[in-house]
């Protein structure tokens, strides 16, 4: 467990160090997606270690192992995403500490979002050397509805009620059965099972739906983020993977971003890929993974 400032437990991760014999080639903070824990990539953890990187993943504040703050354990509630942000920076200062080459920041979904606004704000000190996103959550469907709709929309329903209550049920998107969860997620069964096989042994890992504040908080980072001159103003390479098929978040406000970012490159997949990216089947996940790699070898220099 790490400690905030303010007290709060988060739990994190060492991945073991690479194998003896292997070139270091630094270090990697990980950083999931809403509702997300950090087992469901493990395999990715381990695909970087084998080729020198040493890697840590934490919880975000109120997920996975890292407690709740809405008023049940199956909803993801906060109130302003800037308080994850913060956890993030003091984070990353005691994580960068001591440590040798390069620091890689990564960030899924929610994670991307989160890790690209905390690089955009010069949050993170010692700023990464570069930044991997995964299928990052920069908006939410739908996408015909302007940022500034879904900012009203998500504050009137705070107004009319608990802020932390549900904005939806069940799954990761409003109006989907469990039973089509997948269908959003990815094509390969045994992934898929797997993190329902740590939701097993690991309960406290289960999050259902986000809170209306959250759905609020969102818009708003969002807003944020597509401010005139915040993008252009990334001063950390970026390298994006994201598939065109994704209908959990935008892939329009993805290829936007690619655009004004000053220095990135993008992988962007097609119907063959959903939205987890990094949890997809071998022919879409091992182009996802050799695509990042070849970026980190050529842009990182240990």
């Amino acid at each position: 467990m790490w400690v905030a400032p303010d007290g709060h437990e988060i739990r994190a991760i060492e991945w073991p160090d690479p194998p003896a014999g292997t070139a270091l080639r630094g270090s990697i903070l990980f950083m999931a997606g809403r509702g997300d824990a950090y087992e469901k990539y493990l395999e990715s953890f381990e695909h970087w270690r084998l080729r020198g990187w040493r890697v840590t993943a934490a919880d975000w504040r109120g997920q996975g192992g890292s407690g709740r703050l809405g008023k049940d354990d199956s909803t993801g509630h906060i109130d302003d995403f800037a308080l994850w942000i913060a956890d993030l920076a003091h984070f990353w200062r005691d994580w960068a500490e001591g440590r040798q080459g390069p620091l890689v920041l990564a960030g899924h979904s929610m994670g991307g979002h989160l890790t690209l606004r905390a690089v955009m704000e010069q949050a993170l000190q010692p700023a990464p050397d570069a930044l991997v996103l995964s299928a990052p959550m920069l908006d939410v469907f739908p996408e015909s509805l302007p940022l500034p709709a879904k900012r009203a929309f998500a504050g009137l329903m705070v107004k009319l009620g608990d802020p932390r209550r549900p904005a939806w049920k069940i799954s990761e998107k409003p109006a989907t059965t469990l039973a089509r969860r997948q269908t959003l997620l990815t094509h390969d069964d045994a992934r898929y099972e797997d993190e329902a096989w740590w939701r097993r042994e690991r309960p406290e890992l289960r999050l259902g739906p986000g809170s209306w504040a959250w759905v609020k908080a969102a818009a708003e980072s969002s807003t944020e983020m597509f401010r005139s001159g915040a993008l252009e103003g990334v001063q950390v390479t970026v390298f994006i993977v994201a598939t065109d098929a994704d209908r959990l978040v935008s892939p329009s406000a993805i290829r936007s971003a690619v655009a004004r970012l000053p220095d990135v490159e993008a992988l962007v997949f097609g119907k063959d890929a959903r939205h987890e990216i990094l949890r997809e089947e071998d022919s879409v996940r091992n182009r996802a993974l050799a695509a990042i790699d070849d970026f980190l070898a050529r842009r990182v220099k240990s």
